[in-house]
């Protein structure tokens, strides 16, 4: 007998999470140990729950879906992340796979996709969904080599704070959230507009709904 996948579903819209998670317990060889409804807490649970595969939405709150894969990815290397979203970008699908994800599938998928793809991340195989494999395996071999990009500059406080930020957060509502002071967030912000060459806290905004940080 086979033994059971293991998987965590990180997605901010519980209907989603609700539909996911009754295709896949579906499946006599999966089995749903958890579900975060955040990037922060994503991370946290990965942590603590150790599944084998971990379903990621890219859009969540607190800290978006490639971060969250990068942080797991990094102290957790054995875990497969099977990124699920809406987004078809191919910067966005270089960039996950670059953080450390296995494998990248749409959300208008059929149940039957997103059960292949699971299992074969937790084999630990690559998938691509089909919309995006197109041009994405090239352009993967030519981002591995790419110069840092300015966000790849920011550390990964530094990325909490800046969409925060973007969201509207005051400093000091950023400091009561992260256990900071405001000095403390003041210099972060400092730090974050000076390396994304940002004026105010508009064209911050800007950036981050350009980079799909925040929606618009």
């Amino acid at each position: 007998m086979n033994p059971v996948l293991r998987v965590l579903i990180c997605d901010d819209h519980s209907l989603f999470r609700e539909g996911v998670k009754a295709i896949l317990s579906a499946q006599p060889e999966i089995e749903i140990v958890g579900e975060a409804f955040d990037g922060l807490q994503a991370v946290e649970m990965a942590k603590a729950l150790r599944p084998d595969v971990v379903l990621m939405d890219i859009s969540m709150p607190l800290l978006k879906g490639f971060d969250a894969t990068k942080r797991i990815h990094r102290v957790l290397p054995d875990i497969q992340i099977l990124i699920l979203t809406i987004h078809d970008d191919e910067d966005l699908v270089t960039r996950c796979l670059m953080e450390g994800a296995a494998g990248y599938i749409l959300k208008d998928a059929p149940p039957s996709q997103l059960v292949y793809a699971t299992l074969a991340v937790g084999r630990g195989e690559r998938y691509l969904s089909p919309k995006v494999l197109k041009g994405v395996v090239n352009a993967y071999k030519v981002s591995a080599d790419r110069a840092q990009t300015k966000y790849d500059l920011l550390s990964d406080r530094e990325r909490e704070i800046l969409v925060l930020l973007a969201g509207g957060e005051a400093l000091k509502e950023i400091a009561q959230r992260l256990n900071l002071s405001v000095k403390t967030v003041d210099a972060h912000k400092a730090n974050i507009m000076r390396k994304l060459e940002l004026h105010d806290r508009s064209e911050l905004i800007r950036y981050a709904i350009r980079k799909k940080l925040i929606e618009a």
